[in-house]
């Protein structure tokens, strides 16, 4: 089961290639929510002393004006990437006023879709289209599920790392990135199989605000706590599970992607962004004058298509991603199944950091045969299980069409990950990879441990609802960033950026004589 990555771990130590690794680069994107003093999701528009929601590169906007995304550059280690989300979110918090981002996955109260309005772009083509493709994600599956909030960890390996691993897996019959391509979609394909790993053991959102259902029943298996919150006794990331962000709607329509190759990935997504579908037709693209969605396809654009992790590489202007993958492969791996860990104040802690850069080293050097029908089946019935019943005693997944618990798995995944976990302490000379690896072992023998239990135990021990919660862990967390010292220096970079990106905000403006129509329809055509 582990010959491969044993062996691979060998040659990489033998040919001593190992120190190439250090050049790994990690990323982090949070969301939150803005919420005023009443815990209602803010009305107010995005802060302009935060600069150009659509040009500045570390604080912007996701669905929802009032979802706000900070991102960091990728850095040489994570937690260089956390330091960095620490100092952004400092920065933010200190141009609030009396708003406060919320610390959890799921929502804050809202009172219906009007509460929620779709972000804002400005004027310019590109803003207008990244409005209009959120105003398709309304029409197409409601506004509510659009503002679930969570955490993507970001991560390639070293680049010089790349041509001495070719060599030893004696692959030169390719070019260097078509054996990158080839390394990702594997990394991808484990990610995927093994993936349930993460709501188990980061999952934080076990509990629910009753308006997050707005008016629709409960799950069979969640319970009523009180009026205002519903939960699953087991449950880890209801983010995750049947009834967060997901494209049921797409899936039953055929759309699956394919991750044998990059170019099947390619391939299946083109097919879906390009094939019309009547259900979509019947809302109608341009009504009266106003665009409902960017087309009547599948899929709008590739980004609609919900998945917990994507290959990506970055875009030139408004290249399409799937045109970007075609022309110069793969350049890093978005993992998009962290909620957002509501114990911390920045949302995840070093711990967690550490092991994913483990996770994801594993899942690369891991065996990683094509996912089948019968397997896909088995990994998103194993997601919605771990989602909704993760902690249950003695739950059964299933791989290769055989039943095991979760436990006896998760341990001989855990255990087959420590001499990834040790390379990596030699690597950055550092104790911390192991460290952070046994940690996550004990929550396999101890679910009492994990997140998800912590915020059950913590929510019915002291707390009235989840909103209560969830409230009082924002105000500990708003407490601690308004506290927390800013460098002189890290306040100008933030200012200097945020005025800068406005700058560039109107600038495009200014120089946009294209009409909409005709933007649309050369992005689409070429």
């Amino acid at each position: 089961m582990y010959n491969l990555l044993n062996k691979r771990l060998h040659n990489i130590e033998t040919n001593n290639i190992n120190a190439l690794l250090r050049d790994s680069k990690t990323g982090l994107e949070k969301e939150s929510l803005r919420v005023d003093t009443k815990g209602h999701i803010a009305q107010t528009e995005h802060p302009k002393v935060l600069g150009s929601a659509l040009k500045n590169p570390w604080i912007t906007t996701d669905y929802a004006e009032a979802l706000l995304e900070l991102i960091t550059p990728p850095c040489d280690r994570g937690y260089k990437s956390l330091d960095f989300l620490q100092e952004v979110e400092s920065f933010v918090y200190q141009q609030l006023g009396d708003e406060l981002l919320w610390t959890s996955s799921m929502p804050c109260i809202i009172r219906g879709e009007d509460d929620i309005k779709i972000a804002e772009y400005g004027d310019s083509t590109g803003g207008k289209m990244k409005h209009v493709y959120r105003q398709g994600l309304a029409w197409r599956y409601g506004k509510m599920m659009q503002v679930i909030a969570g955490i993507h960890f970001n991560h390639s390996i070293g680049k010089n790392f790349w041509a001495a691993y070719q060599q030893t897996e004696h692959q030169q019959n390719c070019t260097e990135q078509d054996f990158i391509n080839q390394s990702y979609m594997g990394m991808i394909r484990n990610i995927q199989r093994y993936g349930w790993l993460i709501p188990y053991l980061f999952g934080s959102s076990p509990a629910i605000c009753k308006t997050f259902l707005s008016g629709v029943p409960k799950l069979d298996s969640m319970k009523i706590y009180n009026k205002n919150t519903y939960y699953e006794p087991w449950g880890t990331s209801l983010r995750m599970g049947d009834i967060g962000y997901t494209n049921r709607k797409e899936s039953k329509a055929g759309i699956k992607a394919n991750y044998d190759t990059i170019e099947g990935y390619i391939d299946s997504l083109h097919h879906a962004i390009n094939t019309p579908h009547a259900p979509y037709e019947k809302i109608g693209v341009k009504v009266d004058g106003e665009y409902r969605q960017l087309n009547a396809n599948l899929l709008q654009i590739e980004n609609e298509y919900y998945s917990t992790v994507r290959p990506k590489q970055i875009l030139d202007c408004f290249e399409k991603p799937i045109d970007a993958l075609s022309a110069r492969g793969i350049r890093y791996v978005e993992l998009r199944s962290v909620d957002i860990n509501p114990f911390h104040p920045a949302g995840i802690t070093h711990k967690q950091l550490f092991f994913l850069e483990v996770f994801m080293l594993f899942c690369l050097l891991q065996q990683s045969p094509k996912i089948d029908k019968k397997e896909q089946q088995e990994i998103d019935e194993n997601q919605s299980l771990v989602a909704h019943f993760g902690r249950k005693p003695n739950l059964e997944l299933r791989y290769n069409n055989k039943k095991c618990t979760l436990k006896s798995w998760g341990s001989e995944l855990l255990e087959a990950m420590m001499p990834v976990a040790e390379l990596l302490n030699k690597v950055h000379t550092d104790t911390c990879y192991v460290s952070a690896l046994k940690h996550q072992m004990e929550l396999i023998d101890h679910p009492e441990l994990t997140s998800s239990a912590r915020v059950l135990d913590e929510l019915m021990s002291n707390h009235k609802s989840y909103f209560d919660f969830a409230q009082s862990q924002s105000d500990e967390h708003r407490r601690y960033f308004l506290e927390r010292e800013l460098s002189e220096a890290s306040r100008k970079k933030f200012t200097q950026q945020a005025e800068q990106s406005i700058l560039e905000q109107q600038k495009v403006e200014a120089n946009d004589d294209v009409n909409f129509d005709s933007f649309l329809k050369h992005y689409f055509d070429h």
